[in-house]
């Protein structure tokens, strides 16, 4: 492969007078890497999609917003907002489904300088009680379901404003969506801080809390910019090679969405990018292969923001050879490591489509790496190169960097990586240091700068895309009387990359079924967090000489084994 000529594409679009031209500033208290030609802030890149004003936008169902429809009630909810003593610096939670209104209530508050509270839409009340509490929005915007939950937390009905969204026939202390876009008006003029936080996305804690990611302006313009410079380096190193041009007139994206709007995967990539390129937004209220392959079919979507199983799915299904996927020239995703074997899948089973993936966390505000097309096919267990605005590095135990080629925790630096997490000081400095987030993976760079995921050293499950920390599982289940030890760790899973499995010892006298464990889990935490695989053992758990549980052995010997489908 041409890898000389994607690394002479880089350093031409990132160099002197490039479209992606890097240059060095300090961005609170370090020195980093940013774009020179970035949007200041998340405001101005919306309200540059005003030129696309007959395009369409959002579609959902049956529903269409044209890109000039999503301004005139973008901007009546910024207004209203702003009627109700909401200003920048102050934060708007929103709890709901892959509706429509998620985007324009998300694009009005970035607008105005106030911060979007991404609420899971899995959470139980407890945890939306504690994310409110942590993060104390001036309103939480929430659909029927979401209310429902509410219901159960009534002391947040008299500190909240809510603003229900697709509810018919909602409470008093509930103000309709209707209301809120019947106020009209222009889109107040305010100056945002490129520091300042645009968006507040949970991750789940390693002791038991979910941890409020702070994600600047700054860093969700990078990640869109690292996006775009993804594609035209791709190409121009494509086009150099082969001598082949890409069209004059690239084809306007369709995005189909299918991952929640809350996690940067949707958000920061799928709908950022669309969006940015004038491009339509499929959202899909929940996932299901058969109906993505219609939808494909009916929009003429042109590639897919999801995770990697996703992908899978849709080539396995029984529908995809009669569907007329066509339209399709990207596939795979983001949210977890592509397999080998499915990239090669996507390159021999869809004519059309490509595969692609990005490698990131929420706290880098999207991805690090990205990589496509014959980059990919040949390297298939690479994550891709990391982007432009990131310096990165393997480092041992203690720190030390090791040499090039060598394996350690990947640590990346750049303008993407988060402010910190809100109230956490001691969380956002066990992660960042002097800048360097320790991405908890562990990982090589080779000689053209691609980084290879070896393994992970967080004590973490990574189930469809969602980080679910094991600590946070295991304080759960000890919350429970009958327990007396239990170890949480992830077990492979065909579908979903991992489960989570928990290994239980009881005390003395007690008896617990599975499915009661489970009912005692689900109350207090979302059931994408439930164990699937649950052992009660008779002896003591394994531990090692520091009096840890050796959950590598447990799971070894645990384990139902699998195979790749």
């Amino acid at each position: 492969m041409h890898y000389a000529e994607l690394l002479k594409a880089r350093e031409e679009l990132t160099g002197p007078g490039g479209a992606f031209e890097i240059v060095e500033a300090d961005v609170l208290g370090n020195r980093l890497r940013i774009f020179k030609n970035a949007p200041p802030s998340v405001r101005e890149a919306w309200l540059s999609t005003l030129q696309f004003a007959d395009r369409p936008y959002l579609i959902y169902a049956d529903e269409r917003l044209t890109y000039a429809d999503a301004h005139t009630q973008v901007n009546a909810v910024a207004a209203w907002l702003a009627s109700r003593g909401v200003k920048p610096g102050d934060r708007v939670a929103i709890a709901m489904r892959n509706y429509p209104e998620w985007m324009l209530i998300y694009w009005a508050c970035v607008s105005i300088g106030v911060a979007v509270v991404g609420m899971n839409a899995w959470w139980t009340p407890e945890e939306m009680a504690y994310a409110l509490t942590d993060s104390a929005p001036k309103v939480l915007f929430l659909d029927a379901e979401r209310l429902e939950r509410l219901k159960e937390r009534p002391e947040f009905a008299d500190t909240l404003t809510l603003v229900g969204v697709r509810i018919p026939d909602a409470p008093k202390h509930v103000i309709p969506w209707t209301e809120v876009i019947a106020h009209g008006g222009a889109m107040p003029d305010v100056s945002v801080d490129p520091d300042a936080d645009a968006c507040i996305f949970y991750t789940s804690g390693t002791t038991g809390a979910p941890k409020g990611a702070q994600l600047t302006h700054r860093g969700c313009v990078a990640n869109l910019m690292n996006m775009m410079f993804a594609g035209a380096s791709t190409a121009l190193a494509v086009e150099r090679a082969t001598g082949v041009a890409p069209p004059a007139t690239p084809p306007v994206p369709v995005t189909l969405i299918t991952t929640p709007l809350f996690h940067v995967t949707a958000n920061n990539c799928g709908a950022y990018a669309g969006t940015a390129a004038g491009g339509a937004l499929v959202l899909m209220y929940r996932w299901d292969a058969g109906e993505a392959l219609r939808l494909i079919e009916r929009e003429r979507v042109t590639g897919m923001s999801g995770v990697p199983v996703m992908a899978r799915e849709l080539i396995n299904h029984p529908d995809f050879s009669k569907t007329d996927t066509s339209s399709l020239v990207a596939l795979a995703g983001g949210g977890a490591q592509v397999p080998p074997d499915l990239v090669l899948k996507i390159e021999s089973q869809v004519a059309t489509a490509r595969p692609s993936t990005g490698y990131g966390m929420t706290e880098t505000c999207g991805i690090i790496t990205s990589v496509s097309g014959d980059f990919f096919v040949d390297k298939p267990d690479t994550a891709g190169p990391y982007m432009p605005n990131f310096d990165a590095k393997c480092v041992d135990d203690d720190g030390n960097t090791v040499p090039p080629g060598q394996v350690g925790e990947l640590w990346v630096k750049g303008s993407s990586v988060i402010k910190g997490y809100i109230n956490r000081p001691d969380a956002t400095a066990a992660s960042i240091t002097d800048g360097w987030l320790h991405t908890g993976d562990i990982a090589r760079i080779d000689e053209h700068g691609f980084i290879f995921i070896v393994d992970r050293k967080k004590d973490m499950v990574l189930r469809g895309g969602e980080n679910v920390y094991c600590a946070e599982v295991e304080a759960t289940i000890y919350r429970h009387s009958a327990i007396a030890e239990c170890c949480v760790f992830g077990v492979a899973d065909d579908r979903l990359g991992e489960e989570v499995g928990a290994a239980i010892v009881l005390k003395t006298g007690e008896a617990l079924s599975d499915k009661e464990l489970r009912d005692h889990c689900a109350a207090i935490m979302a059931k994408h967090k439930v164990p699937r695989y649950v052992w009660f053992l008779d002896e003591a758990l394994p531990r090692n000489a520091s009096g840890k549980f050796l959950k590598r052995e447990l799971r070894d010997r645990l384990s139902p084994k699998t195979e790749t489908a």
